[in-house]
């Protein structure tokens, strides 16, 4: 069977007036990617119980290995900033994958580790995590792939030179 052949952005959202630039028109196809593996990380995700900002969370507590991690840290880890991630660490904890623990030095500071039903589920989520990826990812070649990998780096460079 053909492979269709790939919409452009303005066909894909039925937009009639040209863009005003060229960088606009990547910005809404860069959004509308995003939105899209967003999407098929929920559906992958969701029969099991779990979101994809929790599922990063218990990846990053698992890197963090039994020391755990500050919760400031973890905001600072995730690839999608919540304001939330209290209330995040909240549920995980609540559901038996996380717990937390006081600094002895310093009361403020909470560490979070993972459970063994953590990485437990983590386990089982891994593989869905890697059919998202390579799903999402599957209409490139490796030298494409660095050229994305380039190109995405170089946005947020930008970007975080302009927030300075």
């Amino acid at each position: 069977m053909k492979a269709k052949p790939s919409r452009t952005i303005a066909e894909e959202i039925v937009q009639t007036k040209p863009f005003r630039s060229k960088r606009q028109e990547a910005l809404v196809a860069l959004v509308r990617t995003t939105d899209l593996i967003r999407r098929m990380s929920v559906e992958a995700f969701s029969p099991h119980g779990i979101t994809p900002q929790q599922y990063n969370v218990l990846r990053i507590l698992r890197g963090a290995g039994k020391g755990g991690v500050p919760t400031l840290t973890i905001a600072e880890r995730m690839m999608e900033r919540t304001p939330g991630v209290t209330r995040l660490i909240d549920r995980i904890a609540a559901r038996g994958w996380a717990e937390r623990r006081r600094c002895d030095e310093d009361r403020r500071r909470v560490f979070c580790t993972i459970t063994p039903a953590g990485l437990k589920l983590l386990k089982e989520m891994d593989p869905l995590a890697d059919g998202v990826d390579a799903g999402a990812l599957s209409g490139l070649a490796e030298d494409e792939l660095d050229g994305l990998l380039g190109a995405l780096a170089e946005i947020r460079r930008a970007i975080q030179v302009g927030m300075d």
